[in-house]
């Protein structure tokens, strides 16, 4: 079985692009080829800025003879139906077989379809997936139509097994495949041929070439720490720009720069951004005082005098770069201690939040008002919080955030500071976005809590009452991601936020309508939306959707911190034996009930009397209902659901008793009755808790 090697060689491919491109690179050749009959042990893809390979072992050198039978009409049909079935099976008529069947007698062919050898398919394999290649972007040059992420130079395919090494006959635009590859661009750009994957890898680390990214990564973050531990200093980790620079260089160099002392004085999150954003340097840090002190570089090649003349130009272009940043955080905190935030939040009424829903400024009062309502649902003052509320987004009118975005809210932290704001304000401004991801943190302060809440509810409620909601796999404005914050921030804090009514509030404050008093059904559409949500939360935990379910047809489903707790209890109890079994018996006795109401035209619901009752399973299942609702109700009452729950479960053993030696549907109507009258009992101890009929199994 001989092994297969391709390499697809252009200029430098963006780096973003690389891992999937190779990913699509072997995900299309290998579906290729096993489509056409060829399969292989095992394939690799691997990336660098100027080439994409794939390595598969163990290939099939001939694809398999394979037999097909196909049956045709009947013998004796119109010769047009014979005619058309040997067309299509490309068969003349003494090449069909004729076979006695329970229909009568039926024409069959048998096509065979001859194995191909490897080099034939994988040529085709390959053009097809050269010239349908799925990058994001494109172009084309020259005067073919070829199109691919930069010009491609050379197409590197062959064959190898233990007699040696071929070419795969290939060409595509003029484009002739060979068993040649370059090195580096600069240290080794002689062409050199290859023979196997093996020896492929091992020249192009010769000729200063590290195939794989993964091994690229490890040696750049190991040499970055080490040089740094050296200093006695720590790199800060920072795993994207591990990625992104990996996919820069072939053979990566690293070295270690100076930062201007003028500089060191930045907010070392802006040293890092605008290292990381214009140079792609990595920042290192001081241990000891959290400063920014060094950058780390990472070079493409190896110089004589080892780095010097690139590291002064990288420190050139960085004191540029900084001095920029130096001077809009000076003119940012003059702003700041001068003049208050006001002067950003008034800018930001010439800013247009949504053409439905006006300024930012206007979204800022609104933000402030729904802040100072739920302010005491999460513990604090509403001056303080609506305070917070007006200036969180100020520093969107600065000279920093608009040169970085990235830095929205950070920044805020350090202008609130500087204005001599309280620290609860300061940090609201910073916190008040998260959780932006499920792997976010969520503020925990109640004043950032109370103003992050505010801002995704205003966000959500707005585009609810302009009919801007997310459809399908589109959701422009990140709704999806609001309402996660949402239910993230209630559950995380133990806020008890009863929904509807602020939904109700936060529509009217956006004054979409002014002749719209009445957003009940729209709040009601907004809420289904955080139940969709609130099931993909929990679905990590093993909470199971028709368990929600159960628990939102409660009264108080739009008390989210509520509707969880009575979820993960009702979760708990029916992991366990008696959960299990008492929801049977439950379906059981509802099934069964319905059922007699349907056929008799009734409602059993007029309490059952234990005077009835001929069993001592009967007389026993009268007194456990009995002090199952002596239970529940206060456990309700009292929000416990895990007493409740219990209490609940505890009905498994006289329910399973009461099964096992009561007929039902006895003859005498009394006590048929009383029966169903005493079912309906069990329905309705149990709906205290939960409505169980909506739960499957």
């Amino acid at each position: 079985m001989p092994d297969l090697l391709i390499e697809l060689f252009s200029e430098e491919i963006p780096a973003r692009m690389q891992a999937r491109a190779a990913e699509d690179l072997k995900q299309r050749v290998t579906d290729g080829l096993v489509e056409a009959g060829l399969t292989y042990a095992g394939a690799a893809a691997f990336s660098t800025p100027r080439r994409l390979t794939l390595a598969l072992e163990g290939l099939l050198a001939h694809s398999p003879t394979l037999k097909e039978e196909r049956k045709g009409p009947k013998v004796g049909a119109p010769e047009q139906a014979i005619e058309g079935f040997l067309r299509g099976a490309g068969l003349s008529r003494d090449q069909l077989e004729e076979r006695d069947t329970p229909k009568g007698a039926i024409y069959f062919a048998t096509l065979t379809k001859p194995g191909r050898p490897a080099a034939e398919i994988v040529a085709e394999v390959l053009e097809n997936t050269i010239r349908n290649f799925p990058w994001p972007k494109s172009m084309r040059w020259g005067a073919g139509p070829l199109r691919w992420v930069r010009p491609l130079h050379s197409i590197l395919c062959i064959l190898s097994d233990e007699a040696g090494a071929s070419v795969v006959p290939l060409e595509v635009e003029g484009i002739r495949a060979g068993d040649t590859t370059r090195g580096h661009r600069f240290m080794a750009p002689a062409t050199f041929a290859v023979s196997s994957f093996e020896s492929y890898a091992a020249q192009l680390k010769r000729a200063f070439v590290i195939l794989s990214a993964e091994e690229r990564a490890d040696h750049i973050w190991s040499e970055a720490t080490n040089m740094a531990f050296a200093a006695g200093l720590e790199v800060v980790e920072d795993k994207g720009l591990l990625a992104e620079v990996s996919g820069l260089v072939e053979w990566p160099v690293v070295l270690m720069g100076e930062i201007g002392a003028d500089f060191l004085n930045l907010p070392p999150e802006v040293l890092q951004t605008s290292m990381k954003e214009h140079q792609k340097f990595f920042s290192v840090r001081d241990p000891k005082t959290g400063r920014i002190v060094r950058f780390i570089t990472v070079a493409n090649r190896e110089t004589t005098d080892h780095g010097k003349t690139i590291l002064a130009g990288n420190q050139k272009v960085l004191s540029a770069r900084l001095s920029d940043a130096k001077f809009f955080w000076e003119n940012d905190l003059r702003v700041a201690q001068r003049q208050g935030l006001s002067a950003w939040t008034d800018r930001l009424a010439h800013v247009t939040f949504h053409n439905k829903l006006g300024s930012q400024k206007a979204r800022i009062a609104r933000i402030a008002l729904l802040a100072r309502e739920l302010a005491p649902m999460v513990g604090t003052d509403a001056d303080l919080a609506a305070q917070a509320a007006e200036v969180a987004k100020a520093d969107l009118s600065s000279e920093m955030v608009y040169e970085f975005p990235e830095l929205q809210g950070l920044m805020g932290r350090y202008y609130a500071d500087a204005a001599g704001l309280p620290a609860e304000v300061a940090q609201a401004c910073q916190d008040h976005y998260s959780p932006l991801g499920p792997s976010d943190d969520v503020p925990t302060a109640p004043v950032s809590a109370a103003v992050a809440l505010a801002d995704k509810l205003d966000t959500l409620t707005g585009f609810w009452a302009i009919d801007e909601k997310p459809t399908g796999s589109k959701d422009p404005f990140a709704l999806r991601r609001a309402a996660l914050g949402v239910i993230r921030l209630v559950l995380e804090n133990n806020v008890r936020l009863p929904l509807l009514p602020i939904f109700e509030a936060g529509m009217v404050n956006q004054a979409v309508d002014a002749n719209s008093t009445d957003y009940a059904d729209t709040s009601a559409d907004l809420l289904a939306f955080f139940n969709d949500r609130l099931k993909v939360y929990l679905r990590d935990e093993g909470v199971r959707h028709d368990v929600i379910d159960a628990c939102l047809a409660m009264p108080g489903n739009d008390d989210l911190l509520l509707l969880v707790t009575r979820a993960r209890a009702l979760t708990e109890v029916l992991a366990t034996e008696e959960g299990e079994n008492l929801l049977q018996g439950f379906k059981r006795a509802n099934n069964i009930l319905t059922q007699a109401e349907e056929k008799d035209g009734v409602e059993y619901a007029f309490g059952a009397d234990p005077k009835f009752a001929e069993t001592d399973s009967e007389r026993a299942l009268f007194t456990a209902l009995d002090t199952a609702e002596a239970a529940i109700a206060p456990a309700m009452a009292a929000e416990d659901f895990p007493a409740a729950m219990a209490a609940m479960a505890a009905l498994r053993g006289p329910i399973d008793a009461f099964f096992e030696d009561v007929q039902i549907n006895a003859e005498n109507q009394v006590l048929r009755r009383n029966r169903l009258n005493l079912l309906y009992q069990i329905r309705k101890v149990c709906a205290q808790v939960a409505d169980l009929t909506r739960i499957g199994g």
